[in-house]
């Protein structure tokens, strides 16, 4: 038999409901790799006894007749910021290591209804803060990925959701969640080669994932290619009660209205990407997307998201007055950690528990939203920021009186390595620079394989689509995926 773990979403979901293999058997071949692969440091918490129940409950299921699901006998790989009943839950931080839900977040049991299958729960930037997967609590994730040039150095996988690219690159699992704040879904899949997706905000219900920023964050797959990332899409998204910002509105189809013709499309090139000193990989890599779209029977327009260069700064201050607010709820009162020194009061075992249970990176972002929440400064920045977020989103919506999608790189580099730019914060959010603006518009975003730059390492191109259309950016990824033909995967050292 094939190696199984080479295949897809809609491979497995197929071979099984035809009867080619058993989902036992794929459960079994991704569990062997996912414990073959401790070197990569992509898993927390590995649940291989879960993996085989949610496959013999397919294969049960198949043999009776009955229905298998959307994800029927998929094992996939769940990031640690989703709550899941019975499986530690730590968003990759110290403060809370050791917490184990009672309950189940609406998006992993949407899947697990769908027939999917959980191999275990993947590291991350510690609650989701970073762009490299270094601020883990449980030690940075390693790409699988190695320069053609024969370096050895370790390379990023991206973050936050690092665990899950490498994971999916490394053929640990053929597709996983991922949560996007400000690019967490799109930058990793671009440094591992996959694709990711970042759906309309409030198309994926937030309740069960543990915030960082509400007004941002957004669940979404990740997989090998666009049409496993719709499958997965279907069965994560729809309205939840539980969520005040789920969109009350049917899911679409996706998968069944993929289409890569882009004949009467309109893709739009913003002037303002075109950032002094791109590197020129980068900017090649883009100019050949542009190509392809028009291969593809789109006409290519010149656009202006004019505030586009204040994306970030306005970013770095909404995200972290919302993580300091959503942050205070680990106090060592109620859950996790506690560190109560001899003879201290309340105030003392606060400082205590905060100081010991969150890392560098998240008291940083802690301190920064404090400060621009507090009295004396909450007009001059805060206001100012969700001004400026105001005018981008606005900028989106006039580009999209003209276009129908948005093409830019994912992100301004390939993979950096690890320890590149863990001392300078500055360089490590400029990563993130294409990302942000979809992210403060609330807008679909995809990132796809687009080619290898020079030093053999994978770039993704990304596809912004107007408020609610994942059709439309699912139908251009697509028409690149089928014209890059990107197959390149990374050779095994761990």
């Amino acid at each position: 038999m094939a190696d199984l773990t080479q295949l897809g979403v809609a491979a497995i979901r197929d071979g099984v409901a035809k009867g080619d293999f058993t989902a036992v058997e794929v459960a079994e071949a991704f569990n062997a790799n996912v414990a073959a692969a401790a070197a990569l440091n992509a898993f927390i918490v590995t649940t291989p006894d879960a993996a085989l129940a949610a496959a013999r409950a397919t294969d049960a299921r198949r043999a009776a007749g009955q229905p298998l699901g959307t994800m029927g006998g998929v094992p996939i790989g769940m990031k640690d910021l989703f709550a899941t009943r019975g499986v530690q839950t730590t968003a990759a931080s110290h403060i809370l290591e050791g917490f184990t839900p009672e309950y189940e977040s609406t998006v992993s049991q949407k899947l697990w209804d769908a027939g999917a299958g959980m191999l275990g729960k993947l590291n991350l930037d510690q609650f989701a803060m970073g762009s490299s997967n270094e601020t883990s609590y449980f030690g940075n994730v390693i790409s699988p990925w190695r320069r053609s040039d024969g370096g050895n150095a370790p390379l990023a996988p991206g973050g936050s959701s690092g665990g899950s690219s490498a994971a999916v690159a490394a053929r640990l699992c053929p597709a996983a969640t991922g949560t996007d704040t400000g690019g967490s879904i799109r930058q990793p899949a671009a440094f591992t080669g996959i694709s990711g997706i970042k759906p309309t905000y409030g198309r994926c219900s937030r309740w069960g994932i543990v915030a960082f920023a509400s007004s941002l964050d957004q669940a979404g797959p990740m997989a090998r290619d666009v049409r496993d990332c719709a499958i997965m899409l279907e069965a994560m998204a729809g309205f939840d009660p539980k969520d005040a910002t789920s969109l009350d509105m049917p899911v679409p189809e996706w998968e069944a209205g993929l289409s890569g013709d882009m004949k009467g499309k309109k893709v739009g090139i913003p002037r303002e990407y075109r950032v002094d000193g791109l590197d020129p990989d980068v900017a090649a890599s883009w100019d050949q997307g542009i190509a392809w779209l028009k291969d593809a029977g789109a006409e290519v327009v010149d656009i202006s998201l004019p505030h586009t260069k204040y994306a970030l700064p306005a970013y770095y201050i909404i995200a972290p007055a919302e993580a300091s607010s959503n942050l205070a709820r680990y106090d060592g009162v109620r859950y996790g950690l506690r560190d109560l020194p001899d003879g201290a009061g309340l105030q003392d075992m606060y400082a205590a528990t905060r100081a010991a249970g969150f890392g560098p990176e998240v008291k940083r972002r802690i301190l920064i939203g404090t400060y621009v929440l507090s009295a004396g400064f909450y007009d001059a920045y805060y206001t100012q920021a969700q001004k400026v977020r105001t005018l981008i989103a606005h900028d989106f919506k006039n580009a999209f009186t003209q276009v129908d999608v948005i093409l830019t790189p994912t992100a301004p580099t390939a993979a950096f390595g690890l320890g590149d730019m863990v001392s300078d914060p500055l360089a490590m959010y400029l990563n993130d620079v294409f990302a942000v603006p979809a992210s403060l518009a609330g807008l679909p975003a995809m990132s796809v394989p687009a080619g290898l730059n020079r030093e053999g390492l994978p770039l993704g191109l990304q596809v912004i689509g107007r408020e609610f259309d994942e059709q439309g950016v699912l139908n251009a990824g697509l028409a690149i995926e089928a014209r890059a033909q990107f197959s390149a995967k990374p050779e095994r050292w761990w």
